[in-house]
Protein backbone atom coordinates (compact mmCIF):
# COMPACT_ATOMS: atom_id res chain seq x y z
CA UNK A 1 0.00 0.00 0.00
CA UNK A 2 1.63 3.73 -1.11
CA UNK A 3 1.89 5.99 1.60
CA UNK A 4 -1.15 8.13 0.06
CA UNK A 5 -3.41 5.21 0.29
CA UNK A 6 -2.29 4.64 4.19
CA UNK A 7 -3.22 8.37 5.13
CA UNK A 8 -6.29 8.33 3.19
CA UNK A 9 -7.62 5.19 4.71
CA UNK A 10 -6.35 6.15 8.10
CA UNK A 11 -7.24 9.69 7.81
CA UNK A 12 -11.03 8.81 7.21
CA UNK A 13 -11.40 6.09 9.63
CA UNK A 14 -10.08 8.56 12.22
CA UNK A 15 -11.27 11.79 11.01
CA UNK A 16 -15.46 9.17 11.16
CA UNK A 17 -15.72 7.34 14.01
CA UNK A 18 -19.53 7.70 13.81
CA UNK A 19 -19.44 5.11 11.27
CA UNK A 20 -18.34 1.51 12.06
CA UNK A 21 -19.29 -1.84 11.38
CA UNK A 22 -22.05 -0.54 8.71
CA UNK A 23 -22.86 2.94 10.58
CA UNK A 24 -24.43 0.54 14.12
CA UNK A 25 -22.22 1.98 16.45
CA UNK A 26 -22.20 6.23 17.04
CA UNK A 27 -19.12 7.68 18.96
CA UNK A 28 -20.32 11.01 21.06
CA UNK A 29 -18.38 13.57 19.23
CA UNK A 30 -18.40 15.71 21.95
CA UNK A 31 -16.24 14.28 24.04
CA UNK A 32 -13.36 14.02 21.78
CA UNK A 33 -11.46 15.08 19.16
CA UNK A 34 -12.17 13.93 15.73
CA UNK A 35 -10.00 12.51 14.44
CA UNK A 36 -7.10 9.67 14.64
CA UNK A 37 -4.86 12.30 13.15
CA UNK A 38 -5.83 15.31 15.24
CA UNK A 39 -4.60 12.74 17.69
CA UNK A 40 -1.68 11.36 16.00
CA UNK A 41 0.34 15.33 15.05
CA UNK A 42 -0.80 16.42 18.55
CA UNK A 43 1.33 13.67 20.07
CA UNK A 44 4.28 15.80 21.98
CA UNK A 45 2.63 18.78 22.81
CA UNK A 46 5.31 21.52 22.45
CA UNK A 47 8.74 19.05 22.46
CA UNK A 48 9.69 18.71 18.87
CA UNK A 49 8.37 15.83 17.21
CA UNK A 50 12.05 14.24 16.44
CA UNK A 51 12.49 14.71 19.84
CA UNK A 52 9.38 13.06 21.44
CA UNK A 53 10.82 9.18 21.47
CA UNK A 54 13.76 10.45 23.96
CA UNK A 55 11.18 12.35 25.80
CA UNK A 56 9.22 8.95 25.99
CA UNK A 57 12.37 7.75 27.40
CA UNK A 58 13.38 10.07 30.18
CA UNK A 59 9.84 10.29 31.31
CA UNK A 60 9.77 6.38 32.00
CA UNK A 61 12.67 6.53 33.84
CA UNK A 62 11.17 8.24 36.74
CA UNK A 63 9.02 5.49 37.29
CA UNK A 64 9.70 1.95 39.33
CA UNK A 65 8.83 0.43 36.67
CA UNK A 66 11.96 1.07 34.50
CA UNK A 67 13.81 1.66 37.83
CA UNK A 68 13.02 5.12 38.99
CA UNK A 69 12.11 5.98 43.08
CA UNK A 70 10.02 8.34 44.31
CA UNK A 71 12.16 10.64 45.99
CA UNK A 72 13.91 11.16 42.12
CA UNK A 73 9.93 11.77 40.97
CA UNK A 74 9.66 14.40 43.70
CA UNK A 75 12.42 16.46 42.87
CA UNK A 76 11.97 16.35 39.37
CA UNK A 77 8.10 16.60 39.44
CA UNK A 78 8.05 19.85 36.96
CA UNK A 79 10.20 18.31 34.05
CA UNK A 80 8.13 15.20 34.82
CA UNK A 81 4.40 16.11 34.60
CA UNK A 82 5.44 18.47 31.80
CA UNK A 83 6.48 15.94 29.81
CA UNK A 84 3.77 13.76 30.65
CA UNK A 85 1.20 16.17 29.71
CA UNK A 86 3.12 16.83 26.39
CA UNK A 87 2.94 13.51 25.41
CA UNK A 88 -0.37 12.55 26.89
CA UNK A 89 -2.88 15.72 26.39
CA UNK A 90 -3.77 14.08 22.78
CA UNK A 91 -4.86 10.90 24.00
CA UNK A 92 -6.90 12.35 26.71
CA UNK A 93 -8.74 14.73 24.43
CA UNK A 94 -9.28 11.58 21.67
CA UNK A 95 -10.46 9.43 23.64
CA UNK A 96 -11.87 11.25 27.08
CA UNK A 97 -13.07 14.27 26.13
CA UNK A 98 -12.53 18.03 27.14
CA UNK A 99 -12.32 16.85 30.83
CA UNK A 100 -9.94 14.85 31.55
CA UNK A 101 -11.21 13.53 34.97
CA UNK A 102 -13.66 10.36 36.52
CA UNK A 103 -17.09 10.90 37.83
CA UNK A 104 -19.52 8.96 40.52
CA UNK A 105 -22.62 7.63 38.03
CA UNK A 106 -25.75 7.15 37.87
CA UNK A 107 -27.40 3.77 36.12
CA UNK A 108 -28.83 5.28 32.81
CA UNK A 109 -26.20 7.95 32.85
CA UNK A 110 -23.78 8.68 29.99
CA UNK A 111 -20.28 9.34 31.13
CA UNK A 112 -20.11 12.99 29.87
CA UNK A 113 -23.34 13.46 31.94
CA UNK A 114 -21.95 12.37 35.29
CA UNK A 115 -18.39 14.59 34.03
CA UNK A 116 -20.69 17.21 34.07
CA UNK A 117 -22.99 17.22 37.42
CA UNK A 118 -19.64 15.71 38.67
CA UNK A 119 -18.34 19.56 37.80
CA UNK A 120 -22.15 21.16 39.05
CA UNK A 121 -21.38 19.73 42.21
CA UNK A 122 -18.08 21.37 42.95
CA UNK A 123 -19.91 24.69 41.96
CA UNK A 124 -22.62 24.45 44.13
CA UNK A 125 -20.47 23.15 47.20
CA UNK A 126 -18.38 26.35 46.75
CA UNK A 127 -21.36 28.34 46.95
CA UNK A 128 -20.51 30.03 43.81
CA UNK A 129 -22.27 33.09 42.50
CA UNK A 130 -22.06 35.50 39.52
CA UNK A 131 -19.26 38.01 39.62
CA UNK A 132 -17.05 35.77 41.93
CA UNK A 133 -13.80 35.25 40.95
CA UNK A 134 -12.42 31.67 41.13
CA UNK A 135 -9.07 29.66 40.75
CA UNK A 136 -9.02 26.15 38.92
CA UNK A 137 -5.58 24.68 40.31
CA UNK A 138 -4.19 22.37 37.42
CA UNK A 139 -6.59 22.76 35.09
CA UNK A 140 -6.24 20.84 31.89
CA UNK A 141 -7.30 21.69 28.57
CA UNK A 142 -10.10 23.86 30.64
CA UNK A 143 -13.39 21.23 30.24
CA UNK A 144 -14.04 22.00 33.73
CA UNK A 145 -13.05 25.20 34.00
CA UNK A 146 -15.73 26.10 30.94
CA UNK A 147 -18.53 24.23 32.18
CA UNK A 148 -18.51 25.50 35.75
CA UNK A 149 -18.41 28.93 34.72
CA UNK A 150 -21.45 28.94 32.19
CA UNK A 151 -23.03 26.98 35.12
CA UNK A 152 -22.34 29.78 37.55
CA UNK A 153 -21.92 32.89 35.53
CA UNK A 154 -18.79 33.29 37.22
CA UNK A 155 -15.43 34.71 36.31
CA UNK A 156 -12.34 31.40 36.34
CA UNK A 157 -9.08 31.68 36.02
CA UNK A 158 -7.48 27.99 34.85
CA UNK A 159 -3.39 27.29 36.71
CA UNK A 160 -1.57 25.36 34.25
CA UNK A 161 2.16 24.32 33.79
CA UNK A 162 1.63 23.11 30.79
CA UNK A 163 2.43 25.85 27.42
CA UNK A 164 0.59 22.93 25.42
CA UNK A 165 -2.53 22.69 27.53
CA UNK A 166 -3.03 26.49 27.70
CA UNK A 167 -2.53 26.71 23.92
CA UNK A 168 -4.88 24.00 23.83
CA UNK A 169 -7.69 25.62 26.76
CA UNK A 170 -7.20 29.21 25.01
CA UNK A 171 -8.27 27.59 21.63
CA UNK A 172 -11.33 25.90 23.23
CA UNK A 173 -12.57 29.12 25.14
CA UNK A 174 -12.26 30.78 22.02
CA UNK A 175 -14.64 28.70 20.25
CA UNK A 176 -17.22 28.28 23.34
CA UNK A 177 -17.50 32.44 23.17
CA UNK A 178 -16.04 32.44 26.88
CA UNK A 179 -12.38 33.99 26.46
CA UNK A 180 -13.90 37.23 28.01
CA UNK A 181 -14.61 35.41 31.37
CA UNK A 182 -12.13 32.45 31.50
CA UNK A 183 -8.35 32.87 30.94
CA UNK A 184 -5.34 31.07 31.88
CA UNK A 185 -2.51 31.36 33.93
CA UNK A 186 1.28 29.61 33.32
CA UNK A 187 2.81 28.65 36.78
CA UNK A 188 3.51 25.82 38.69
CA UNK A 189 1.02 25.50 41.82
CA UNK A 190 4.00 25.24 44.06
CA UNK A 191 4.73 28.59 43.78
CA UNK A 192 1.38 30.53 42.17
CA UNK A 193 1.80 34.13 40.67
CA UNK A 194 -1.09 35.79 42.88
CA UNK A 195 -1.38 38.01 45.65
CA UNK A 196 -2.67 36.73 49.22
CA UNK A 197 -6.53 36.37 49.53
CA UNK A 198 -7.11 37.04 45.61
CA UNK A 199 -9.96 34.62 45.14
CA UNK A 200 -13.66 33.82 46.32
CA UNK A 201 -13.32 29.85 45.51
CA UNK A 202 -11.01 27.60 44.59
CA UNK A 203 -11.23 23.89 43.59
CA UNK A 204 -8.85 21.16 42.25
CA UNK A 205 -10.19 18.56 40.00
CA UNK A 206 -7.69 15.49 40.14
CA UNK A 207 -4.69 17.51 39.61
CA UNK A 208 -2.67 18.48 42.94
CA UNK A 209 -2.32 14.55 43.05
CA UNK A 210 0.77 15.99 41.02
CA UNK A 211 2.10 17.68 43.95
CA UNK A 212 5.79 16.67 45.32
CA UNK A 213 4.65 17.63 48.29
CA UNK A 214 0.76 18.42 49.58
CA UNK A 215 1.13 20.46 52.52
CA UNK A 216 3.18 23.01 50.24
CA UNK A 217 0.78 22.77 48.06
CA UNK A 218 -2.41 23.65 50.07
CA UNK A 219 -0.40 26.43 51.68
CA UNK A 220 -0.59 28.16 47.72
CA UNK A 221 -3.89 27.41 47.69
CA UNK A 222 -4.57 29.08 51.23
CA UNK A 223 -2.48 31.99 50.95
CA UNK A 224 -4.09 33.31 47.37
CA UNK A 225 -7.80 31.88 48.87
CA UNK A 226 -9.98 34.83 50.49
CA UNK A 227 -10.46 34.38 54.17
CA UNK A 228 -13.96 33.10 54.74
CA UNK A 229 -14.02 31.06 51.40
CA UNK A 230 -14.09 27.39 50.36
CA UNK A 231 -11.65 24.97 48.74
CA UNK A 232 -13.21 22.45 47.30
CA UNK A 233 -10.91 19.25 45.91
CA UNK A 234 -11.24 15.65 44.53
CA UNK A 235 -7.85 13.88 45.24
CA UNK A 236 -6.47 10.62 43.97
CA UNK A 237 -5.74 8.89 46.97
CA UNK A 238 -5.11 5.19 48.35
CA UNK A 239 -7.76 3.59 50.42
CA UNK A 240 -7.69 2.41 54.28
CA UNK A 241 -7.73 -1.23 51.94
CA UNK A 242 -4.23 -0.24 50.70
CA UNK A 243 -1.81 -2.86 52.31
CA UNK A 244 2.08 -0.74 51.29
CA UNK A 245 3.75 -4.14 51.95
CA UNK A 246 1.06 -6.21 49.43
CA UNK A 247 3.90 -6.43 46.35
CA UNK A 248 0.12 -6.62 44.32
CA UNK A 249 -0.63 -3.57 45.60
CA UNK A 250 2.58 -2.14 44.90
CA UNK A 251 2.57 -3.05 41.47
CA UNK A 252 -0.71 -1.46 40.87
CA UNK A 253 0.43 2.01 42.29
CA UNK A 254 3.10 1.51 40.56
CA UNK A 255 1.56 1.31 37.17
CA UNK A 256 -0.68 4.86 38.28
CA UNK A 257 1.87 6.86 38.85
CA UNK A 258 3.40 5.77 35.54
CA UNK A 259 0.69 6.12 33.53
CA UNK A 260 -0.66 9.12 34.93
CA UNK A 261 2.62 11.39 35.59
CA UNK A 262 2.32 10.93 39.39
CA UNK A 263 5.19 11.55 42.11
CA UNK A 264 3.36 9.20 44.71
CA UNK A 265 -0.43 8.67 45.75
CA UNK A 266 -0.65 9.47 49.22
CA UNK A 267 -3.54 8.10 51.43
CA UNK A 268 -6.91 9.87 51.94
CA UNK A 269 -5.35 10.42 55.71
CA UNK A 270 -2.26 12.10 54.64
CA UNK A 271 -4.44 14.23 52.29
CA UNK A 272 -6.75 15.29 55.31
CA UNK A 273 -3.65 15.92 57.58
CA UNK A 274 -2.39 17.92 54.99
CA UNK A 275 -5.33 20.28 54.72
CA UNK A 276 -5.00 20.91 58.51
CA UNK A 277 -1.43 21.77 58.54
CA UNK A 278 -2.28 23.79 55.54
CA UNK A 279 -4.48 25.80 57.90
CA UNK A 280 -8.17 24.81 56.60
CA UNK A 281 -10.78 24.07 58.49
CA UNK A 282 -12.47 20.88 57.40
CA UNK A 283 -16.26 20.93 56.27
CA UNK A 284 -16.33 17.76 55.12
CA UNK A 285 -14.69 14.78 53.84
CA UNK A 286 -15.95 11.71 51.79
CA UNK A 287 -15.10 9.05 49.12
CA UNK A 288 -17.21 9.26 46.70
CA UNK A 289 -16.55 6.33 44.57
CA UNK A 290 -17.96 4.11 47.66
CA UNK A 291 -21.54 5.31 46.56
CA UNK A 292 -21.35 5.22 42.76
CA UNK A 293 -24.22 2.82 41.38
CA UNK A 294 -21.97 2.61 38.77
CA UNK A 295 -18.26 1.77 39.04
CA UNK A 296 -16.12 4.67 38.08
CA UNK A 297 -13.70 2.85 36.39
CA UNK A 298 -16.07 1.04 34.05
CA UNK A 299 -15.09 3.35 31.14
CA UNK A 300 -11.86 2.33 31.10
CA UNK A 301 -13.10 -1.52 32.08
CA UNK A 302 -12.27 -3.63 28.79
CA UNK A 303 -14.71 -6.14 29.82
CA UNK A 304 -17.01 -3.96 29.05
CA UNK A 305 -19.07 -2.64 25.67
CA UNK A 306 -20.02 1.12 25.39
CA UNK A 307 -21.78 3.14 22.59
CA UNK A 308 -21.25 6.65 23.76
CA UNK A 309 -18.12 5.45 25.08
CA UNK A 310 -16.80 3.27 22.31
CA UNK A 311 -12.93 4.88 22.05
CA UNK A 312 -12.34 3.61 25.50
CA UNK A 313 -13.71 0.04 24.85
CA UNK A 314 -11.12 -2.75 23.90
CA UNK A 315 -12.12 -2.68 20.26
CA UNK A 316 -12.00 1.18 20.50
CA UNK A 317 -8.88 1.27 21.74
CA UNK A 318 -7.22 -1.88 19.26
CA UNK A 319 -8.76 0.84 16.48
CA UNK A 320 -6.96 3.46 18.29
CA UNK A 321 -3.86 1.36 18.86
CA UNK A 322 -3.75 0.26 15.20
CA UNK A 323 -4.05 3.96 13.65
CA UNK A 324 -1.51 4.90 15.82
CA UNK A 325 1.24 2.21 14.98
CA UNK A 326 0.42 3.23 11.30
CA UNK A 327 0.87 6.84 11.52
CA UNK A 328 3.98 6.54 13.53
CA UNK A 329 5.42 3.99 10.70
CA UNK A 330 4.27 6.53 8.11
CA UNK A 331 6.12 9.40 9.54
CA UNK A 332 2.71 11.14 10.81
CA UNK A 333 3.00 10.49 14.42
CA UNK A 334 6.13 11.16 15.83
CA UNK A 335 8.31 8.24 17.31
CA UNK A 336 7.28 6.89 20.48
CA UNK A 337 4.15 7.35 19.97
CA UNK A 338 2.76 4.06 20.03
CA UNK A 339 5.06 3.82 23.31
CA UNK A 340 2.54 6.47 24.64
CA UNK A 341 -0.67 5.00 23.56
CA UNK A 342 1.01 1.63 25.55
CA UNK A 343 1.52 3.29 29.39
CA UNK A 344 -1.59 5.05 28.99
CA UNK A 345 -3.12 1.72 28.22
CA UNK A 346 -0.71 -0.17 31.49
CA UNK A 347 -2.47 2.95 33.47
CA UNK A 348 -5.73 2.02 32.38
CA UNK A 349 -5.32 -1.66 33.53
CA UNK A 350 -3.75 -0.17 37.13
CA UNK A 351 -7.01 2.22 37.84
CA UNK A 352 -9.12 -0.50 37.19
CA UNK A 353 -7.52 -3.23 38.68
CA UNK A 354 -7.08 -0.15 41.62
CA UNK A 355 -10.73 -0.02 41.69
CA UNK A 356 -11.89 -3.45 41.74
CA UNK A 357 -9.65 -3.84 44.85
CA UNK A 358 -11.01 -1.12 46.27
CA UNK A 359 -7.18 0.11 46.97
CA UNK A 360 -7.61 3.59 45.29
CA UNK A 361 -10.00 6.48 44.83
CA UNK A 362 -9.69 9.05 42.21
CA UNK A 363 -12.31 11.09 43.88
CA UNK A 364 -11.60 11.34 47.21
CA UNK A 365 -13.69 14.73 48.01
CA UNK A 366 -12.48 17.26 50.73
CA UNK A 367 -14.26 20.61 51.29
CA UNK A 368 -12.53 23.33 53.59
CA UNK A 369 -12.48 26.91 54.35
CA UNK A 370 -9.91 29.50 54.88
CA UNK A 371 -10.55 30.71 58.95
CA UNK A 372 -12.21 34.20 58.83
CA UNK A 373 -9.28 35.01 61.03
CA UNK A 374 -5.88 33.02 61.33
CA UNK A 375 -4.86 32.64 64.96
Amino acid sequence: MSFRSVHSCIGSLGSDLSLLADGVLLVDREMSKSGALDLATGVGGKIKKEDVQSAVEQYEKYHVCFGGGEETRKANYSDMVNKYYDLATSFYEFGWGESFHFAPRWKGESLRESIKRHEHFLALQLGLKPGMKVLDVGCGIGGPLREIARFSSTSITGLNNNEYQISRGRELNRVAGLSESCNFVKADFMKMPFPDNSFDGIYAIEATCHAPDAVGCYKEIYRVLKPGQRFAVYEWCMTDHFDPDNESHQKTKAEIELGNGLPDIRTTKQCLDALKLAGFEVISEKDLAADSPVSWYLPLDTSQFSITSFRLTSFGRFITRTMVKTLEFVGIAPAGSNRVSSFLEKAAEGLVEGGRKEIFTPMCFFLVRKPLSES
